[in-house]
């Protein structure tokens, strides 16, 4: 016993000093020129933001979408069994007419018809408040939101996956749990929401040796990372403008290591 954790030991050691090695120098992130525009609701071009510049919006919603034309317009606008982004954020205008939002969907390279599905609803809500970023090619869903949030306005900053695997108007719970990190050390938080509610019946659907990979990779993410968060897969996160900055400025890895892109390649 005592050997086998020595050999871990070990191992983990070598983790750490490459890590530490490798993290030294920020990371850049390359824009193609076409990434630099997006399409406005008349057709013409228009210059991203950058997340460097003030805030403007109370909330940006940042989706990622890799060949999501069928998942993208349901989550969206529809309007049975789950609060879509526009239905949900038009609402909240009518109550607060101060409120003001965008939503930003970053199509990572697909195959399909995303982004003329998506600048159907740009051209219906206006491009102040649904924008399209296209990027050249697949970067993995990290790199997808990383190039969404760096091309947000609004002081908080939601990301959201497109196949609505989280309602909406769960929003809610995330602010609150946000609004009770405060106050926020250098106006920096992050909310992050959690299925481990339901963990029991998508247990019910896996196969075992699925099941045995999930508790397997629960594990290292609680040993390696982090141990107070339940569900760090689940693709609903909002933060803080400063936060997000913060955080993925540093992100290294733009695919399946990271959780911003764990769940889909090219």
């Amino acid at each position: 016993m005592l050997d086998a954790f020595s050999h871990f030991f070990a191992f983990y050691s070598q983790v750490c000093m490459i890590a530490h090695v490798t993290a030294r120098n920020m990371p850049t992130l390359h824009r193609h020129e076409e990434e630099k525009f997006f399409i406005n609701d008349e057709g013409r071009k228009e210059s991203l933001p950058s997340i460097h510049d003030p805030a403007t919006r109370e909330l940006s919603v940042v989706v990622p979408s890799y060949n999501e034309e069928d998942r993208c317009k349901i989550f969206l606008v529809l309007r049975k069994r789950r609060k879509s982004i526009c239905c949900y954020s038009n609402n909240a205008e009518k109550r607060d007419p101060s409120f003001t939002y965008e939503v930003i969907v970053v199509d990572d390279g697909s195959k399909d018809q995303t982004t003329k599905v998506a600048m159907k609803y740009c051209r219906k809500y206006g491009s102040d408040k649904v924008r399209v970023l296209t990027l050249v090619k697949n970067r993995g869903k990290g790199g997808a939101v990383r190039m969404g949030v760096f091309s947000s306005r609004g002081e908080k900053i939601l990301m959201a996956d497109a196949d609505g695997a989280t309602k909406f108007a769960d929003i809610e719970k995330v602010e609150e749990g946000l609004k009770n990190l405060q106050p926020w050390p250098n106006q920096m938080a992050i909310s992050c929401g959690s299925r481990a509610h339901l963990e029991k019946d998508s247990i019910a659907k896996r196969s075992y040796f699925r099941t045995l990979l999930m508790y397997g990779f629960h594990f290292l993410v609680w040993f390696l990372c982090v141990k107070e968060i339940r569900d760090t897969q689940c693709g609903f996160k909002l933060l803080t403008r400063k936060a997000a900055s913060r955080t993925f400025s540093t992100l290294h890895i733009e695919r399946w290591a990271s959780r911003r892109n764990s769940e889909r390649n090219e």
